[in-house]
Formats: C-alpha cells, structure tokens, sequence
C-alpha cells in the first residue's frame, strides 16, 4: 500500500519561498516515476516537476528556474522547493506516484496512479 503525505503548504507573500515535503512508504527506491502537481479551483490538474528512478529531473516551462524537486531516499521523502512565488502559483499542491516512466501519457497528462491528500499554498 503506498501513502503519500504533504506538508509544508501556507500563506505567503508575492515573491516569497515556500518548501514542500512529502513523507512516503510502501515505495522501492527506484520507483518509477515521483512528482508533483497542482490544482486550482475550477482549473484541470497541472504538473509542475516530476523525477524518474534514476534522479532525472522534468520541470514545466511554468515553473523552471523558480521551484525544485529533490529527495531523500533515507528518509523517503520528496521535497519541493518553490522561489519567487506568483499568485498565480496559489492552488492544492499533491505529492503523486506512478509506477511507469515520467514520460508516459498518463504521467504526462496527470493521471497518476497514487496521489496524497495535498497542501494548500495560497500566494498573495
């Protein structure tokens, strides 16, 4: 049974930094695809950056060079640090899982196969 759990979400200002983390079990280091994405009320699912079992790294153009995917394998957790927040980066940020590669349709289009309960991140 996998379980993914996010914390770290919250208010903060317009160019301010926020990092997230995601506690997970009943994963094997290695699996095969780790990331996260976002949704906001009314909107679809977006990715936002995702890592293979290799530690390749995929961002989406809407957040390169402001947020950043990293894991600790020891204590199965996967962080994501987020710099220069936007407003419009406000939205339920989930911590997700799927057992194919990073570059399958379903990863690609947010259908992952295990996903957390998510954590509020409202940027104002």
């Amino acid at each position: 049974q996998v379980q993914l759990v996010e914390s770290g979400g919250g208010s903060v200002e317009a160019g301010g930094s926020l990092r997230l983390s995601c506690a997970h079990s009943g994963l094997s280091v290695g699996t095969g695809c780790i990331g996260w994405f976002r949704q906001a009320p009314g909107k679809e699912r977006e990715g936002i950056a995702r890592m293979n079992g290799l530690g390749r790294m995929f961002y989406e153009d809407v957040v390169k060079g402001r947020f950043t995917i990293s894991k600790d394998d020891d204590k199965s957790t996967l962080f994501l640090q987020m710099d220069n927040l936007l407003v419009k980066d406000t939205a339920m940020y989930y911590c997700a899982v799927d057992f194919g590669t990073c570059e399958s349709k379903a990863v690609t289009s947010q259908r992952w196969t295990w996903r957390g309960q998510g954590t509020q991140v409202t940027v104002s």
